[in-house]
């Protein structure tokens, strides 16, 4: 199970950095340590350091000066992350909070179940918005298998109506499932904001938003959690890295 989770190290030293980037850690043009000052502090190879810089330039979070170094890209108004594995969305909380719209409780729900592949109709779910530098960006429907969803009822920020929090739900689950999530299954659509996710977002009924659904199993191939996100596109960019296979 650990060699499924272990993470190549200029991905953990690219998710550091990017993670003091977002908390404004080099703000204001301030430059970037050099591949050897990151080298030696965390004991990696100068390669390890230029890779991790190389995806944090192709994500466009940083740009590189020759002759002066590595800096910060100025930040725009939109949220931009780069996702490429679970726990870059587990990161989610660095730079975002959570607000709880309707806590979480158990309800039947056919079509949710039945993408959870469970044998009945039960399910917990939650619904939330996410807030980037006091703006909202995104709209999320969590819908959990009972039995997950127990694991979480003693959250008091999830069982609050208007609580906010930097937590995850997939970071709370992650230290109570028996099995860790592993992987997600991703669709990306388009959708329409109705009028009650207008008011949450501030725009106008009928204002397109980009739509992405994601089913996380654990690492016995069991779904978890599923959740369906709406995200306005004029405040979020959301990229992928595809990388081809070296086989």
């Amino acid at each position: 199970m650990g060699a499924q989770r272990r993470e190549s190290g200029y991905r953990a030293l690219a998710r550091e950095i990017r993670e003091q980037i977002l908390q404004g850690h080099y703000a204001d043009g301030r430059r970037l340590p050099t591949e050897a000052e990151l080298s030696e502090r965390h004991r990696v190879s100068r390669q390890t350091v230029r890779r991790a810089f190389q995806d944090l330039v192709a994500e466009g979070m940083v740009y590189r000066v020759p002759g002066r170094g590595t800096f910060a890209a100025p930040r725009s108004n939109g949220y931009l992350r780069q996702f490429g594995s679970i726990d870059d969305l587990m990161g989610l909380s660095v730079d975002t909070r959570m607000q709880i719209t309707t806590p979480l409780r158990r309800r039947i729900d056919v079509d949710a179940a039945g993408r959870l592949r469970l044998p009945d109709d039960l399910v917990y779910r939650v619904d939330f918005r996410r807030v980037h530098d006091g703006t909202p960006f995104c709209l999320t429907t969590v819908t959990l298998p009972a039995d997950v969803g127990l694991l979480l009822a003693p959250v008091t920020e999830l069982a609050t109506p208007g609580a906010t929090s930097e937590l995850t739900i997939i970071g709370l689950l992650d230290g109570r499932l028996e099995a860790p999530i592993a992987e997600a299954e991703q669709s990306v659509t388009v959708a329409l904001a109705d009028t009650e996710a207008a008011a949450q977002l501030g725009c106008a009924p009928g204002h397109r938003l980009l739509r992405i659904d994601r089913l996380y199993l654990d690492t016995t191939g069991t779904p978890v959690e599923l959740a369906v996100s709406r995200f306005l596109p004029e405040l979020h960019s959301y990229r992928t890295r595809l990388r081809r296979s070296t086989r």
